[in-house]
């Protein structure tokens, strides 16, 4: 009986590889890094169509925060 060695299953020490070992996962932090720290955008100015800054940083920031999700996402399952 040959014994092969399947690296999605075992590293052979009794437990899984990890799967989330990748660079790109560092990425996550981005949206995490942008609002953790609100003196950065508590403020007023600038203001974008009216809006200010406060609000339209904290939109973005939801929206790097989807994109960064999504480029992980998809780098994963490719």
């Amino acid at each position: 009986m040959s014994h092969h060695h399947d690296p999605d299953h075992s590293r052979g020490d009794g437990t899984s590889p990890r799967s989330d070992s990748t660079p790109l996962n560092w990425l996550l932090l981005l949206p995490l890094a942008a609002t953790l720290y609100p003196p950065l955008y508590n403020r007023d100015e600038p203001r974008l169509f009216d809006i200010p800054f406060f609000y339209w940083y904290q939109l973005a920031a939801i929206s790097i925060g989807v994109t960064c999700t999504l480029i992980v996402y998809r780098a994963k399952r490719g």
